[in-house]
């Protein structure tokens, strides 16, 4: 499996490995596939979120 980094933008890492969109989706990130999702990386979006990005992706990595 390729590498997801938190400089990614969501729609990338879900081309990548679809399997992390339940995570996202646990994480409170229910937007997945709105515009946003296409322009910003998971830093930023965890940033919006109110998200740890380090623990956001420990759960990313465990899959």
């Amino acid at each position: 499996m390729a590498e997801i980094t938190k400089d990614m933008t969501i729609g990338e890492i879900l081309r990548t490995n679809p399997d992390v969109a339940p995570i996202l989706m646990n994480a409170g990130m229910h937007c997945l596939g709105c515009p946003s999702a296409q322009g910003e990386s998971l830093e930023e979006a965890a940033m919006v979120h109110g998200m740890d990005i380090d623990e956001l992706m420990t759960k990313i990595e465990a899959l």
